[in-house]
């Protein structure tokens, strides 16, 4: 590569985008030959658009968005290549504090189980007396964060489609929404859970690494023809982001990654909300803390190495919420999105691949779709 590589790269403002702004930050995108242009957008549908016409050329990117694209579920078809995974994790289910009052009445609600059933009684109890349904946010319906409130829903006995509203909002309006009591919860990415337990509205309910041990949240994603006919750049790319990813991961580096993260053009919260977030060492409310070092995993433990049997859950998710059909060409279509080859050529480097757990349910290791899907009391079936 000779001279700068202009590319245009779409992020929404979340902590996960982080081995992103530090890659241009801290020089290690031009290092590589890049001229990298950071873009702020305030809406999964704008980023995925972009893309798409050719107004990115690469973006932070929900990886069941990914896969949804390359589908060509609920818009037009544009195959799509994720050769790395920004984080994994990193989202957290918050409730007003008058929903968690009413979930915490009748006992503890501390773990998954425990606040599942407890929001099925309150389901109840609001049809029983002809009251409204709860709502609830989330920022894209090919999302973790969808996936996550379903499944922790369905487990206590809640049919999420039928017993209550799941709506669609950008990542920062959930905080305001819920203020404005809009909302009774959301699910969400850093920082923004955090940001409503510090405005004192709401409650930090579960990490989302209690609903999915290891869940593929974010991916630098571009246009599979793209991708295709610059190995070259894509490689670039790839370097400068895992520079930018042991970056972030080095605690000697934290101070000074918040306050880069704190900055406008980045998150812009205060950096103290973003030193809590990368530490995993969240307030749940006014007076309780929970620390988990697997909150958000941005490269430790080969986490950005990109696997098709990530995608293969991802599909199995949308199968079960009846957001696609299936068939072996279309699971195939889906494992071509998580591209582990364009990351070795990079990288190289041996990797054993985490299996994606869950707090309750069949693991989905290597069953076939019907009987993974047959072991649910609630989605859908093949």
């Amino acid at each position: 590569m000779t001279g700068d590589a202009q590319v245009k790269i779409g992020f929404i403002p979340l902590v996960d985008a982080a081995a992103l702004f530090i890659a241009a930050h801290k020089g290690f995108a031009s290092a590589e030959g890049l001229d990298v242009e950071l873009i702020r957008e305030v809406s999964w549908a704008n980023i995925r658009d972009k893309l798409a016409i050719g107004r990115f050329d690469a973006a932070h990117l929900l990886a069941p968005m990914a896969v949804a694209s390359t589908l060509g579920l609920a818009h037009v078809r544009v195959p799509l290549a994720a050769p790395i995974n920004l984080a994994m994790n990193g989202n957290a289910i918050a409730v007003s504090t008058a929903l968690y009052a009413e979930l915490t009445a009748d006992g503890e609600a501390g773990d998954p189980a425990q606040s599942a059933r407890a929001l099925a009684k309150v389901v109840a109890r609001r049809q029983a007396e002809r009251r409204e349904p709860l709502t609830f946010g989330m920022t894209f319906p090919f999302s973790t964060h969808n996936y996550q409130l379903r499944y922790w829903m369905a487990e206590g006995g809640i049919d999420p489609d039928q017993d209550l509203r799941l709506i669609v909002l950008p990542p920062p309006y959930m905080v305001e929404n819920l203020a404005r009591g809009q909302l009774d919860g959301f699910c969400v990415g850093a920082p923004w859970s955090s940001v409503a337990v510090d405005a004192g509205i709401g409650v930090i309910l579960h990490f989302g690494c209690e609903i999915f041990d290891r869940a593929p949240e974010k991916v630098l994603a571009l246009r599979e023809s793209f991708a295709d006919d610059d190995p070259n750049l894509v490689a670039t790319l790839i370097r400068a982001l895992d520079r930018g990813a042991a970056f972030v991961d080095d605690p000697q580096n934290l101070n000074e990654v918040s306050h880069i993260l704190s900055r406008p053009e980045y998150v812009g919260v205060e950096a103290e909300i973003i030193r809590r977030v990368l530490t995993g060492h969240l307030r749940l409310d006014g007076r309780n803390e929970r620390e988990d070092a697997n909150y958000l995993i941005i490269g430790k433990d080969g986490a950005m190495r990109p696997d098709p049997r990530q995608a293969e859950w991802i599909y199995a998710q949308m199968l079960r919420w009846g957001q696609t059909r299936h068939s072996p060409a279309m699971a195939d279509r889906a494992k071509s999105v998580l591209r582990s080859d364009l990351y070795e050529a990079a990288v190289g480097g041996s990797h054993h691949q985490r299996e994606i757990g869950a707090f309750a349910g069949p693991a989905f290791d290597g069953r076939s779709y019907e009987d993974y899907l047959s072991a649910f009391a609630i989605g859908q079936r093949l």
